[in-house]
């Protein structure tokens, strides 16, 4: 696999006696929606301050880009955009002059910084918002903006602070829907540190649990469940027209099945315990052998589960609810 444009090596930060981030090893790859998931308070903030070179780490390193973010701090802030989870405008400016303001302190010439400025107020979906001031944006018009702040000057890598704090259901979805498709389209990397699960379930490639400064786990989301809840990683249950007979015929053949852990069955409804995804090829076999399927179930572990599980096994404890 190619270097990783993201990555922290033991990277830890004190703050007197309390430490915010412990040991934290993490690479994220080119392009990719990377989801640091955890509760206020975690430390998530302070590992991006560190990624940015804000704040200097007490042990480790941070690089981003190639660069050494303590080291070379200016040119990973060329390389990368960051909004944090309150974006400041001037409020007597309209959004195009504040975004002409933004794209002159990042050294954009004259000569294209209008047009600029333009193309990603289209792209953030204001274009027709251009003249107006930001006194007058809602919360999520004003996330918009502070995304077109950050793709005004063409970066590689863009963090997100709790970027869907305070925006109706609907504005999250459109501004989720939008992160994805830059990302997939301009291949952009996206670091989005979130303590909503179903917000970062919904646009993030891989996750990482965040919590009391530690990185519990990353991975995909099949993943983490896989090695979670083991044998229980993927049920299926399949509600058939008419009850099976005891001995089932079938029962022996699935139970050859590589994949699959269990079989139970009592009347019309079967349940499969199996080690990865096979609900099509159930399915298939069934109607191959002319059974009658009246529903498909298939148990799907998401980051609640996931999230809840890795409190249980790591901290003995689950406050996310008192968090979130």
């Amino acid at each position: 696999m190619e270097n990783p444009i993201i990555q922290l090596t033991g990277l830890t930060k004190h703050y007197g006696r309390h430490l915010a981030v412990d040991n934290l090893n993490l690479k994220v790859q080119k392009g990719e929606i990377f989801g640091l998931l955890g509760p206020n308070g975690a430390g998530k903030t302070t590992s991006i301050l560190m990624m940015l070179g804000l704040t200097e780490p007490t042990a480790g390193t941070a690089t981003v880009c190639g660069y050494n973010a303590t080291r070379d701090a200016i040119k990973v802030k060329k390389k990368v955009g960051y909004m944090p989870d309150s974006v400041g405008f001037y409020d007597h400016m309209t959004a195009l002059d504040n975004l002409l303001y933004i794209g002159r302190l990042n050294g954009l010439s004259e000569l294209q910084l209008k047009d600029k400025a333009l193309e990603v107020l289209d792209t953030v979906g204001l274009a027709d918002a251009g003249l107006k001031k930001t006194a007058t944006f809602s919360r999520g018009m004003k996330q918009r903006l502070g995304l077109a702040d950050v793709l005004i000057k063409d970066p590689e890598v863009i963090i997100l602070d709790e970027p869907t704090l305070g925006i109706d259901p609907q504005g999250v979805k459109d501004f989720l829907a939008l992160i994805r498709k830059l990302s997939r389209q301009k291949g952009l990397t996206v670091l989005l540190s979130s303590h909503h699960l179903h917000h970062v379930q919904q646009v993030c490639d891989r996750v990482g649990l965040f919590v009391e400064g530690r990185l519990l786990a990353e991975g995909n989301l099949e993943n983490l469940a896989e090695q979670l809840f083991g044998k229980q990683g993927f049920v299926t249950s399949i509600v058939l027209e008419n009850d099976l007979i005891r001995p089932w015929v079938h029962e022996p053949v699935l139970k050859a099945w590589d994949a699959i852990n269990d079989v139970s069955y009592h009347g019309n409804l079967v349940e499969f315990s199996c080690n990865r995804n096979i609900t099509p090829a159930l399915v298939r076999f069934f109607v191959e052998n002319d059974y009658s399927i009246l529903s498909v179930n298939q148990k799907n572990y998401g980051l609640d589960d996931i999230y809840q599980r890795y409190f249980e096994t790591e901290t003995g404890k689950s406050d996310y609810n008192k968090t979130a």
